[in-house]
C-alpha cells in the first residue's frame, strides 16, 4: 500500500541561507576567474571621514523640471524605499586633499585657490563636474576603494532636512501665469547671495540630522545628475539622461542650481536658471562593491520573505544609478 507523504512547510530561514551561501561562493568565483579586477591600488592616501545612512523610507522631490502647457509645475515628491546603506563623506573635500592630486599632474588646480586661508579645513572650490570626477578616480587609485559623485538623490537622502524643497506650491491646475511668475520671483528673491561668499572652514555651516556637515552653507555640490526637462501630456521618448554625455548637470546646497559640467566660477556664467550658487564644491559617495551588494539583495529578499504586505513604493538601491 502506497503510503501518503506529509508536505512540510517550508521555512523563510531555510531559504535564506542557501542564498547567503549562493551570494558568497559567487563573490568568491567572480575574484578567482578575474571576473572582478583586485588590482593592487597605490595606497598613497587615506580615505576621507565618512558617514553611513542606514536605509529608511524618504520622501524625495524629482529633480526634474516639469512643465504643462510651457508653464513650470512642482515636481512630484517620491515616497523611496532605499534598499542598501549609504556611505558618504561627512566633509567636503578640502583644497589640502584636492591639492595632491594637482600634485600627482592628474587634477587641474582649483580656480580660486589662494582665496583660502587654510587649506586643510577650506573645501575646495572652483572646481568644475569634470574635475570632481578627475579627483574620485584619482582618490579610487590611491586608497583601493571606489569614489565618485553622489546622485541628486544620494545628497538629498544624506542631507535630509537640510536638503532644500524647490516646490512653488502652486496649484498644477492654476492657469494664471501671474501667479507662477510672482512665486518664482519671491523664491528667488530668498535665494539672495551670501553675505560673505568666500569659502569656511569646516563646520561653519551646521551639521544635518543624518551626521552631514556643511551642507547648504555657500558651497554648492555637484551631482552625478543630469538636468531634465519634461513637457506634462506630452510622450517623453528620451528616457533617463546619461551623465557621461550630458552637459548640464545637478548642483545642490541652498536650492538646486543646473550648471555646465566645464563651469567652475557660477558668478561668471553657466547657470542655466535661476540665482547662480557662491561657490561650487564636491564631496563622494563609497560605492559599495560586489560582495556587500549581494548582501544587501539578500537582506532585502528576507525582509520582503518575513514582512507583511506593504503599498507600492518606489525602490532606491545604491550604485544602480
Amino acid at each position: 500500500m502506497a503510503r501518503n507523504a506529509a508536505i512540510e512547510p517550508v521555512s523563510g530561514i531555510s531559504i535564506a541561507i542557501p542564498l547567503v551561501l549562493l551570494a558568497v561562493l559567487s563573490a568568491a568565483v567572480a575574484v578567482q576567474t578575474g571576473f572582478v579586477a583586485t588590482g593592487v591600488p597605490d595606497m598613497t592616501a587615506a580615505p576621507p571621514q565618512t558617514i553611513v545612512i542606514a536605509p529608511h523610507r524618504f520622501a524625495y522631490r524629482d529633480a526634474t523640471e516639469y512643465f504643462r502647457n510651457g508653464l513650470a509645475v512642482d515636481a512630484p515628491k517620491l515616497d523611496m524605499n532605499v534598499a542598501s546603506p549609504l556611505e558618504i563623506m561627512k566633509y567636503q573635500t578640502t583644497l589640502r586633499d584636492y591639492d595632491r592630486c594637482v600634485a600627482d599632474a592628474v587634477c587641474t588646480p582649483a580656480e580660486n585657490r589662494d582665496d583660502a586661508s587654510s587649506r586643510e579645513e577650506t573645501p575646495v572650490t572652483g572646481v568644475s563636474y569634470d574635475d570632481a570626477v578627475q579627483y574620485a578616480a584619482w582618490l579610487s587609485d590611491h586608497t583601493g576603494i571606489e569614489w565618485r559623485l553622489p546622485t541628486d538623490f544620494e545628497l538629498a537622502y544624506a542631507a535630509a532636512d537640510r536638503f532644500p524643497d524647490d516646490a512653488l506650491g502652486i496649484d498644477p491646475n492654476d492657469r494664471n501665469p501671474a501667479n507662477r511668475w510672482l512665486a518664482d520671483y519671491e523664491r528667488e528673491a530668498r535665494r539672495a547671495a551670501a553675505i560673505d561668499p568666500r569659502p569656511q572652514p569646516q563646520g561653519s555651516f551646521g551639521i544635518s540630522q543624518t551626521g552631514l556637515v556643511d551642507f547648504a552653507g555657500n558651497v554648492w555640490e555637484w551631482t552625478s545628475t543630469c538636468n531634465k526637462r519634461v513637457e506634462l501630456g506630452k510622450k517623453d521618448l528620451s528616457g533617463d539622461p546619461d551623465s557621461r554625455s550630458c552637459g548640464i548637470m545637478i548642483a545642490a546646497g541652498k536650492h538646486r542650481a543646473p550648471m555646465s559640467s566645464f563651469v567652475r566660477i557660477p558668478k561668471g556664467g553657466g547657470c542655466s536658471v535661476g540665482s547662480p550658487p557662491d561657490n561650487l564644491g564636491f564631496r563622494l559617495v563609497r560605492s559599495r562593491g560586489l560582495l556587500e551588494r549581494l548582501t544587501d539583495r539578500v537582506k532585502g529578499a528576507m525582509t520582503h520573505m518575513f514582512e507583511p504586505a506593504m503599498s507600492p513604493t518606489a525602490e532606491q538601491d545604491d550604485d544602480e544609478s
